[in-house]
């Protein structure tokens, strides 16, 4: 039961680090209304990411994660996967 539950998160987090770039894609604009474009868009997906994935740092007990399992979750979360 509990590699069941492991599963169906795991692949939660896939599908909502998926969704996350798509809306990260669609927020990178500029104040002109232009979309970004090069280092500025970049940056911008960058950061987008990172507040994105870590929202969903979150442990199976419901407690944020802290040390070396935010920092594998984190790295694996804005690599899309």
């Amino acid at each position: 039961m509990k590699k069941l539950f492991l599963i169906a998160a795991l692949a939660t987090f896939a599908a909502g680090s998926a969704f996350a770039q798509d809306s990260c894609e669609t927020k990178a604009v500029g104040k002109d209304g232009k979309a970004l474009a090069g280092a500025a868009k970049t940056s911008f997906m960058k950061k987008c990411m990172a507040e994105s994935c870590e929202t969903k740092a979150v442990g199976s007990d419901g407690k944020k994660l802290a040390g070396a399992a935010k920092s594998s979750f984190m790295k694996k979360c804005e690599a899309g996967g």
